[in-house]
């Protein structure tokens, strides 16, 4: 079974128990997750709405991404989902996890694959703010 379990971009809710599922294993002795959230405020200024939106090509660059971890680390299982459209403040925008003999492989393998999704894959983010501004991130 390849190390890369689960991996989507998707405009419904996201689910730990789901990312969860992916990433068990009897050799995993360790399981680390990041869970992104969408936060009230950026750079100091009150965030009201945020959307996110991909590139027709983002889940080609999130497996990219994800297999050359997997091929890198000493990891048992990879997973990560983004989410797109409209979120609320409060919702996850993404999970990401990792599932390794050692939790230190894991928590590595981990910090790896938000770090690279965030910098390698097409997935963009619009916010507006109290003030009416908006930004796209």
């Amino acid at each position: 079974m390849t190390a890369v379990r689960l991996l989507d971009i998707r405009d419904a809710a996201l689910s730990l128990d789901e990312v969860y599922s992916a990433v068990t294993d009897p050799a995993a002795g360790g399981i680390c997750f990041f869970i992104g959230t969408v936060r009230d405020r950026d750079e100091g200024a009150a965030v009201t709405a945020l959307s996110y939106s991909s590139h027709p090509t983002a889940l080609d660059g999130l497996r990219t991404v994800a297999e050359r971890i997997a091929s890198q680390a000493d990891v048992v299982a990879l997973a990560a989902v983004h989410r797109v459209g409209d979120l609320a403040i409060g919702d996850i925008a993404v999970i990401v996890a990792a599932s390794a003999v050692h939790r230190a492989q894991a928590f590595d393998a981990c910090r790896r694959l938000i770090d690279e999704l965030k910098t390698d894959v097409a997935v963009w983010k619009h916010q507006t703010f109290e003030s009416g501004d908006s930004a796209w991130v």
